[in-house]
């Protein structure tokens, strides 16, 4: 048997503007720079929990308004409320199912009188075992979700954001996303697209002011590992990937938050292709070794 786990997504559109902007947060004036960088209004897709909600929360208190996507419209309303609340921004929460293109399309269509200059595609989900022993019809949702709501979102805002000279694109990959996985097969595979998309968005956006990041951590503390049926020892935290993400948007074209992405990236850079594979392979095998 195999699991699968879900950080975005949801039945249909439905979005409404649930928070209005209350008094300014503290941090609103060391957010100045993310304001003039990418203008008023981001979009976050799995905002309601693990790094979506983490990055949310980061740039609300940058002074960032924001369009709250996922799945579970009463969380976002709840998140709304208290990023308006406690760091004086207007949200708009976006409940979507992001399986469906549909909803990604009334997604892009709410979202046009905006002044948006910020997407993070933080919404994916993943699972573990053997492909083989999947349904298919949840691998092929894994790739509507991680591959292609991420390519029509990045396909719009990207233009959009070309077309007005500034802007910013962060996609979540993984470190799953630099070689074949098995346990893990398909999702490495969305990871690995999500990963070639960032870095071939960055040299031809570049030119027109528009900054891409591809932002690879390890294991996350997010809920992931009991909802795949995974076992994590080290796992970095949610406001750790986002931090760093933000941090690192505009300066790189992939960072690894978190100290198990940094090693294996750089204990792994030079092994041939194959010997990753069976290296990765070796770890989410004991990550899944109490499933065999």
């Amino acid at each position: 048997m195999r699991a699968a786990i879900a950080t975005g997504g949801g039945n249909e559109m439905n979005a409404s503007h649930a928070g209005s902007a209350g008094p300014p947060s503290p941090d609103a004036t060391r957010g100045s720079d993310m304001l003039r960088r990418y203008g008023p209004w981001a979009v976050v897709t799995g905002a309601s929990d693990g790094i979506g909600r983490a990055f949310a929360n980061r740039l609300a208190g940058q002074g960032i308004n924001l369009v709250l996507v996922a799945r579970r419209e009463e969380v976002l309303t709840a998140l709304a409320n208290e990023l308006s609340r406690e760091h004086g921004v207007e949200t708009m929460v976006a409940a979507a199912d992001l399986r469906e293109r549909r909803s990604v399309d009334a997604l892009i269509a709410r979202t046009e009188s905006l002044d948006v200059g910020l997407l993070v595609a933080a919404a994916g989900f993943g699972g573990s075992g053997r492909f083989i022993d999947a349904e298919l019809e949840t691998e092929l949702d894994m790739i509507d979700v991680n591959c292609r709501a991420v390519a029509a979102l990045s396909h719009h805002f990207g233009a959009r954001f070309a077309r007005q000279r500034r802007g910013g694109i962060i996609l979540l990959s993984s470190i799953v996303a630099f070689q074949g996985v098995a346990r893990a097969a398909n999702y490495a595979a969305t990871k690995a697209y999500v990963q070639s998309l960032a870095e071939g968005l960055r040299v031809e956006l570049s030119p027109f002011g528009v900054e891409v990041l591809a932002s690879a951590p390890g294991p996350v503390r997010s809920g992931f590992a009991s909802r795949a049926q995974m076992i994590m020892g080290t796992a970095v935290e949610p406001e750790t990937v986002a931090r760093r993400s933000l941090a690192a948007l505009g300066k790189t074209g992939t960072t690894r938050p978190g100290f198990l992405s940094k090693l294996l990236g750089w204990s792994l850079a030079l092994l041939p292709r194959g010997m990753r594979v069976r290296v990765m392979s070796t770890i989410m095998g004991g990550m899944t070794s109490h499933r065999s």
